[in-house]
């Protein structure tokens, strides 16, 4: 997805946003629990089968139980929000941070781990940022070493004494809360905020964020938690679903009944939510019919042993404690039927067509979209500059992706026979005079802030973006009754465009990096197993390391540069690299070209090649040439996915 939009428009400001600061949140905390969603599991089938009251009971697999939900599931948590900051390094001192909450309670310490976790994380990502480029040479690692060892003991202490005992006393309040909301009988009315938010994405930050805490600290002590089926009951949408199959219309009747399939089966609630907002009167129905599920789960005492991820009538049965299966479907069943009834009087009293549906299915992937944190701005017209003269694409060290996009889309003006300039910097050498900026959709804001006056362009990837054809139609249109000459700059061969694509700070290039191979063929590894994306960008970081490319430190701030926007630029490929500080980190110029056949999942698609990429001076640009105008042919990348020949990618990328 990508957007123009025109920063002359007053937009408002987002930064106060409640339901983009709820998202946020929720994605953060998602980050946290969900990769570890099948420990979860596990310590949750050990729980139903083998503790006394379970299916087959027996001590011996019975105290795996205890440790797990004391030791293993908080330092998964606290590891993974360490790491969500400052990649292994934090997800390190996490964990250590987390042991000294974990140790000074005797409650799960859920909660707890989600605050050390991330703190660990940022302590040490601090700590890295400050000494960094200060370590002399050769001592790194001892350095890295015991920073990470003193860090995290002083973390630990601090955790035991004071950051527990409080996290323990709030925990232990949200409990009783819970428990007096289930002896006066209204914890039915949760269903108001929980349905609602569900629809509107903000539900990770409800259930990750205070559910599944309280659930999981219920469930050691009771073995079992009705916190676990609050969010998770398939009713409330699968009723409205029910309702569409026998009085909708049209194709809306026609998808409903696959779309009820895939909700009660599969557990992908979002596929009701467009039919819920074409006609928001459904709010009431799943509002009403989650309180009556909630109800029904209450008096008959109905509870999960462990979160169920996804919301899937399977997992829900597979995570229910024994003796639960009849309270638990009953809870479903009446949360159904009471959807269904109200929402079939709603569509009766109502018709619904096409269009509405398909206007719901934008609003539901908007709404998607935001809690992801991607934002769409208002379309510009470029009729608001007189004259453009000047492209610039954008990025945060102008020497990567933005350098490929501008190789990309300056064919297409060249082709166009358009008499514009397009060129490449890191978004604080945005000039002045540039009419147009191209940045990533994270990075919109910065490069407004440097270029007020421009038009900005949002896009997701910088290779083969579809915007590009539309903005060449627009510009083609803009400049159809001038006469202008193509200037020289337009007519300028490969070689030429990539040395005017660097930025000013880096035009002169050392002795040192003068005649060095930028990509060499011992760099291009074929055949690697895929793996996380940040593990990917560790060992391209690695191997440019290796290769006497750059210091050891250069590896976090690719990492971190990751965080900031996404490297996937498009057709399968991806390309990490440092910014800002990690300049300093580089020797020479280098770039490291990884073969995953089959991908790593970056934000935005799945990278094949992953190109390892540092920049000294204008050497490493000529290849980017190279590599952007390769890969704009997918069917090249696809032959490069699965080559077994190293030559074939050296002699496309190096020669």
């Amino acid at each position: 997805m990508s957007t123009l939009e025109a920063t002359s428009e007053s937009v408002p400001k987002k930064a106060g946003n409640i339901k983009q600061a709820t998202q946020k949140f929720g994605r953060f905390l998602s980050a946290m629990v969900m990769p570890n969603i099948g420990a979860f599991i596990a310590w949750g089938l050990l729980t139903a089968l083998f503790i006394e009251a379970g299916y087959f009971p027996n001590a011996t697999l019975a105290s795996l139980v205890d440790p797990m939900i004391k030791y293993l599931l908080p330092l998964l948590i606290a590891y993974s929000g360490g790491k969500a900051v400052h990649d292994h390094r934090g997800g390190v001192l996490g964990a250590i941070a987390a042991m000294g909450v974990i140790v000074g309670a005797d409650i799960p310490m859920f909660i707890g781990a989600m605050i050390m976790g991330p703190l660990g994380g940022w302590v040490i990502k601090q700590f890295d940022k400050y000494v960094g480029s200060k370590t002399p040479s050769g001592f790194e690692m001892l350095v890295n070493n015991f920073s990470a060892g003193i860090i995290g003991m002083l973390l630990a202490i601090a955790g035991l004494y004071g950051i527990g005992p409080v996290v323990a006393a709030f925990t232990n309040v949200l409990a009783s809360g819970v428990d007096a909301m289930l002896n006066w009988g209204i914890l039915p009315l949760v269903s108001i905020f929980i349905e609602p938010a569900k629809i509107l994405f903000l539900n990770n930050a409800i259930n990750h964020g205070i559910l599944s805490p309280i659930g999981i600290q219920q469930a050691e002590t009771t073995g079992q938690s009705i916190m676990f089926l609050l969010e998770a009951n398939p009713g409330p949408g699968l009723g409205v679903l029910l309702a569409y199959c026998f009085f909708g219309k049209g194709s809306i009747k026609g998808s409903a009944p696959g779309a009820a399939i895939i909700h009660f089966f599969g557990g992908i609630h979002e596929v009701y939510f467009p039919y819920v907002l074409m006609k928001p009167i459904m709010f009431v129905s799943v509002i009403v019919a989650g309180m009556a599920g909630v109800f029904t789960f209450n008096m008959l005492d109905a509870g999960l042993i462990a979160a169920s991820s996804p919301g899937s009538i399977i997992a829900i049965l597979a995570m229910s404690a024994k003796g639960s299966y009849l309270p638990i479907l009953a809870g479903v069943l009446v949360s159904t039927v009471v959807s269904f009834l109200l929402s079939s009087i709603f569509l009766r009293k109502s018709s619904t067509n096409e269009q509405d549906l398909e206007k719901a299915k934008e609003a539901v992937a908007g709404m998607k979209k935001s809690s992801k944190g991607i934002t769409d701005a208002p379309a510009a017209n470029l009729n608001d500059k007189a004259e453009i003269k000047k492209i610039i694409f954008a990025c945060d060290a102008g020497m990567g992706s933005s350098a490929m996009g501008a190789t990309s889309f300056r064919k297409k003006v060249k082709a166009a026979g358009l008499s514009i300039e397009v060129t490449n910097t890191a978004i604080e050498n945005i000039p002045g005079d540039a009419d147009i900026v191209v940045t990533q959709q994270n990075l919109t804001p910065r490069a407004k802030g440097k270029a007020p006056n421009a038009i900005h362009v949002s896009i997701d990837n910088f290779v083969n973006n579809p915007i590009y054809d539309k903005l060449i139609a627009d510009l083609k249109a803009k400049h159809e009754q001038s006469a202008s000459p193509v200037p020289d700059y337009a007519k300028e061969d490969v070689a030429g465009a990539a040395e005017k694509a660097v930025p000013e700070e880096v035009n002169e290039t050392s002795e040192e990096t003068k005649g060095g191979d930028v990509l060499r063929k011992e760099n291009i590894v074929l055949e690697l197993p895929s793996v996380s994306k940040e593990d990917a960008i560790r060992r391209a970081g690695e191997s440019l390391v290796a290769a006497g490319y750059v210091k050891p430190h250069y590896v976090d701030a690719m990492i971190e540069r990751e965080g900031v926007a996404t490297t996937y630029i498009g057709n399968g490929v991806a390309i990490p690299h440092g910014v800002g500080d990690a300049k300093k980190e580089i020797k020479t110029s280098g770039i490291v070209v990884h073969q995953y056949p089959e991908g790593v999942e970056f934000e935005g698609g799945r990278a094949y090649l992953v190109i390892g990429i540092a920049g000294a001076g204008r050497e490493h640009l000529q290849i980017l040439t190279k590599i952007a105008e390769a890969i704009e042919d997918e069917s090249t990348v696809t032959r490069l996915a699965e080559s077994k020949d190293t030559n074939e990618i050296y002699s496309i990328f190096g020669e």
